[in-house]
């Protein structure tokens, strides 16, 4: 019996020590560290068009010429929760930038309970197939990722795990001036 318990442990210590990251077949989950890299204007290459379904039901098309803070979540994970208070903030602090969530493997009913939960006002995304379309560029690469994508519609930054308020303020600042 200790064997078998043994082997069906096995696994998930194996990968829960390696670096943080479940891997079953093609999926996994990696946690980020919260590392924030901007890109440069001149170096910095241009977002998919961001658009599809909301949790609410609509349909969601970025406004052309506006900052976009988009957040990849779900709602089993802990950095999701614990940095929704501050995207919801800054949200309301910042109206000129358009904040939107991307839900990624989870359950509309799990999603909507979180949104309800913490006060989410604004949309997000039920489609995570948008963030293929990032493959080549400055993908979001854990859960949470939180990327900002410029006026002109090209990837200005990103943070790989949770958020502060003032890490995220601060690049949307930086993002802001740099048009």
């Amino acid at each position: 019996m200790k064997k078998l318990l043994l082997i069906l442990l096995l696994p998930l210590v194996v990968a829960c020590s390696n670096g943080g990251a479940l891997s079953t077949n093609e999926q996994s989950f990696i946690a980020g560290n919260g590392v924030a890299t901007f890109i440069p204007k001149a170096d910095r290459k241009a977002a998919p068009k961001i658009a599809g379904p909301t949790l609410d039901g609509d349909n969601f098309v970025a406004t052309p010429g506006k900052v976009i803070v988009l957040n990849v979540w779900a709602s089993w994970c802990s950095p999701c929760r614990a940095e929704a208070p501050a995207l919801e903030e800054l949200s309301k602090a910042h109206p000129e930038v358009q904040f939107l969530g991307v839900l990624t493997r989870d359950t509309l009913v799990a999603a909507r309970a979180f949104v309800d939960r913490f006060g989410i006002t604004y949309p997000s995304l039920t489609d995570d197939g948008l963030l293929l379309k990032f493959h080549g560029q400055l993908t979001p690469n854990a859960i949470p990722t939180t990327l900002i994508i410029d006026a002109q519609g090209n990837i200005a930054a990103r943070i790989s795990g949770e958020v502060t308020y003032s890490a995220l303020e601060d690049l949307i600042e930086r993002v802001k001036s740099n048009e």
